[in-house]
């Protein structure tokens, strides 16, 4: 029983209590902590006694929705009232927080019983989660591999069946790619969609906040209770939240998927691609009508993210740069170079992206969404700072976000999930949707997750 989906309705058939749920997922923590270093702190006695309570309201007939009593963790940047919240980093190590983030507030309401806080790439500046400060998170499906980052706990803890969901933030993958090294489904909703605030920044125009789980249906739920307008949040949009939950068992019919020609199958490991064209195929005997696409710039557009990140991650930072001592040497390496960015190119960054998403939403006069391998190349080793693809040595972290990073600039909503097995790690599919179409990701995403296996991958040996 890994799905919330599954878990809701054997609470609510009295075959399990939220208790037992929660006492699984402790269990778990305790006996996997000590090999993947998923968590950075654990709340159990004040996890056991929301359970309690929400056993009782569900006893007493009162029903907060599919969450209700669902064991989950955040990422250890949401800021939690009364738990330390680092952002795995020294600057904030004793840094507790006198509210909480409108995530929690939003999940604690759904009922949601909170186990801990998740571990995670340090300031979330980086895809590897190998932290200097709290130690390396490891891969559910070979220790030896990083996690992805940032929200490389939220990944592990996700695929180990620590937690039933966890909550990450993508800022150039940072959901997507744990999620694909990982083999959980990883959602990245449109900006502005879902509240950041309470949410230690990265970056102001590119922060993305969404959840990680073990299927897709599990992720409508998750969305479904987060989404809608935060007047907290100036980033926060007007439009009015959907409905999400996508139908058991749905047909594709009518549904056009576009298969990019250029960029997003170029260097990739064959694996991958094999795995994302079976992907493709299992939608188009749905009923899926498959189409090629060309999609503009994609590396031009990469290389404008990197401008505004490094800008404006720097500017996020800059009341903490005095305390060099206290910040890894990757993440400060990257803090650093933003310091070099001139106002002109920034500017120019900005007025690039606004091209490049006119540009992009053009593709979708095609196709309702877009198919995609989420990463290059699968999971590397902890330490491994290169990766092969096509016989080249390529910039691990660059491959990386090769495809997700430009998703994150133009705002769109992306899901990724896993597709196959290729080595003994996950292989996994990104599935990119028009700005506030969620609910049609979801909806194919679940119906090739029904088709398939993809949903009951399992790390072995856990």
């Amino acid at each position: 029983m890994n799905t919330i989906r599954d878990a809701g309705a054997a609470l609510r058939s009295n075959k399990t209590t939220s208790v037992a749920l929660t006492r699984q997922c402790l269990d778990r923590i305790n006996r996997l902590q000590p090999s993947l270093n998923a968590f950075i702190t654990v709340v159990s006695e004040a996890a056991l006694a929301q359970a309690a309570r929400l056993d009782a309201e569900l006893a007493a007939g009162a029903d907060r929705g599919p969450l209700h009593g669902i064991p989950i963790a955040l990422k250890d940047v949401f800021e939690t009232k009364g738990i330390r919240t680092t952002c795995g980093s020294r600057l904030f190590y004793d840094h507790v927080p006198r509210r909480d983030a409108a995530v929690a507030e939003r999940l604690e309401a759904a009922g949601c019983v909170l186990l801990g806080k998740t571990g995670m790439h340090e300031l979330a500046y980086g895809v590897t989660s190998t932290n200097p400060h709290f130690g390396a998170i490891r891969n559910p499906w070979n220790h030896g591999h990083v996690p992805g980052g940032s929200s490389g706990g939220s990944g592990a803890a996700v695929a180990a069946s620590m937690a039933f969901m966890a909550m990450g933030t993508d800022t150039g993958g940072s959901i997507r790619i744990p999620a694909a090294f990982c083999g959980t489904v990883g959602l990245k909703p449109t900006y502005g969609r879902v509240s950041r605030y309470g949410v230690l920044p990265l970056d102001f125009s590119l922060d993305h906040m969404g959840p990680l789980t073990r299927s897709v249906h599990d992720a409508a739920f998750v969305l479904q209770a987060l989404a809608g307008e935060d007047p907290r949040d100036h980033t926060s949009s007007h439009q009015p939240a959907g409905r999400y939950s996508p139908p058991a068992g749905a047909k594709l019919n009518g549904m056009r998927i576009g298969i990019p020609e250029n960029f997003y199958f170029d260097r990739v490991e064959p694996g991958i691609v094999s795995a994302v064209r079976q992907t493709a195929s299992e939608a188009e005997r749905l009923g899926a009508k498959l189409v090629s696409v060309q999609v503009p710039d994609i590396a031009g557009l990469n290389a404008i993210g990197r401008i505004i990140l490094f800008a404006e991650a720097t500017a996020a930072m800059e009341p903490f740069l005095h305390r060099r001592d206290e910040i890894g040497p990757d993440v400060l390496s990257l803090l650093d170079q933003g310091r070099y960015i001139l106002a002109a190119d920034y500017v120019q960054a900005q007025r690039l992206r606004r091209v490049f998403q006119i540009e992009y939403n053009k593709v979708f006069d095609s196709a309702d969404v877009l198919l995609t391998p989420t990463t290059p190349n699968l999971a590397p080793r902890i330490g491994e700072t290169t990766v092969l693809l096509d016989g080249l040595p390529e910039d691990a972290r660059l491959a990386s976000t090769r495809f997700v990073r430009g998703i994150n600039i133009l705002g769109l909503p992306a899901l990724t999930l896993p597709c196959g097995i290729v080595n003994g790690l996950p292989a996994s599919a990104q599935f990119i949707g028009k700005a506030f179409d969620e609910a049609t990701l979801l909806r194919i995403g679940a119906a090739v997750e029904d088709a398939t296996d993809c949903a009951d991958l399992n790390p072995p040996g856990l």
